[in-house]
C-alpha cells in the first residue's frame, strides 16, 4: 500500500461504512485489502445500535489504525432506547477507536419507531455528545425541518456535526451550513435517476465543509464501470470512484476535493 500511495495514488477517508452488515462477514479481510489498495487508509465504521456498536468496536481491534467507529442508536431503532442505552453508549465513547456519536437523528419516511422515540432518543444522544465533546454522526429522513429545529437548539453545547449520507437539496445544504455543519456525501451522487438533488446540492457545499463515504454495503454507484465483487453490494475501495463524480458535479478538481476532505475529515474526527 505504501508503495502505491508513493506513486501518487490519491488517499481517502470513508467516513460511513456498515462493515459489520452480514454480506462482509465471510471476506471481511479482503473487503479491507481492497479498500486499502484502492487509497482509502482509513474507515469509521458506523454504529447502528448497541450490538452494532459493540461490534464495530471489535472490529476495530482486528484493524487498528485502519478502522475507526462510531457508537449510537438509529432511528429506526429507537423505540428500544432507554436511560441505560445513554450508559452503555458513554461507555463505548470512551474507547479511543470511537470517535462520534451515532449515528442519530430523526426518520419519519418508515418510522419503524414512534417518532416520540426518535426524537426522545435523538436528544439523548445530542445530549451525550455535548457531555463527552464528541461530534454527533447524523441520519436525516423526511423530517428535515424538525431536525433542523432540534440540532438548532442543541447546536451551541455540540463540539461539531456532520449530516451523514446527504442526498437532499441546495437548501438543506444552506440550512446546515447555517448550523455550522459538515456534509457526507455517497453514491448517490451516481444514482442517474434519483440523484439529481445532491448533483445540484453539492454545488453549495464549501470544500472545508465536505466529506466522503459509500455507506458500504448500501448505495452501490450506479455508474460503476467494474463488476462488483458481490452483486449489488458496495464497498469502501469505491470512494474514489464517488470522488471523482463528486468532483465533476461541483466543478472542482480531483485533487483538490481529495485535499479538503482529507483535511475536513482529520478535523473533524479528531484523527
Amino acid at each position: 500500500m505504501n508503495e502505491q500511495m508513493n506513486n501518487g495514488m490519491h488517499r481517502y477517508i470513508d467516513i460511513g461504512v456498515n462493515l459489520t452488515a452480514s454480506s462482509f462477514r465471510n471476506d471481511l479481510d479482503d473487503v479491507v485489502k481492497r479498500a486499502l489498495n484502492a487509497g482509502v487508509t482509513e474507515m469509521i465504521v458506523t454504529g447502528t445500535d448497541i450490538d452494532h456498536s459493540h461490534r464495530a468496536i471489535e472490529l476495530c481491534a482486528h484493524y487498528p489504525a485502519t478502522l475507526f467507529a462510531t457508537a449510537g442508536v438509529h432511528p429506526h431503532h429507537a423505540d428500544d432506547y432507554t436511560g441505560d442505552t445513554s450508559r452503555q453508549l458513554e461507555e463505548f465513547c470512551q474507547q479511543d477507536c470511537v470517535l462520534a456519536v451515532g449515528e442519530c437523528g430523526l426518520d419519519f419516511n418508515r418510522n419503524f419507531s414512534t417518532q416520540q422515540n426518535q426524537r426522545y432518543a435523538f436528544e439523548a444522544q445530542l445530549a451525550l455528545s455535548s457531555e463527552i465533546g464528541k461530534p454527533v454522526f447524523l441520519h436525516q429522513r423526511d423530517a428535515h425541518d424538525e431536525f433542523v429545529a432540534m440540532l438548532k437548539n442543541a447546536r451551541p453545547q455540540l463540539v461539531n456535526a456532520v449530516a451523514h449520507c446527504f442526498t437532499g437539496t441546495a437548501a438543506e445544504v444552506n440550512d446546515y451550513l447555517g448550523l455550522d455543519m459538515y456534509i457526507g456525501v455517497t453514491g448517490w451522487i451516481c444514482d442517474e435517476r434519483r440523484g439529481g438533488d445532491l448533483q445540484q446540492a453539492v454545488k453549495q457545499i464549501p470544500l472545508d465543509r465536505i466529506m466522503l463515504e459509500t455507506d458500504a454495503p448500501y448505495l452501490l454507484p450506479r455508474d460503476l464501470k467494474e463488476i462488483p465483487v458481490k452483486s449489488r453490494r458496495n464497498e469502501p475501495c469505491y470512494l474514489p470512484h464517488i470522488a471523482e463524480a463528486v468532483s465533476r458535479y461541483m466543478g472542482v478538481d480531483l485533487e483538490e476535493l481529495q485535499r479538503a476532505t482529507m483535511v475536513n475529515t482529520k478535523r473533524f474526527f479528531n484523527i
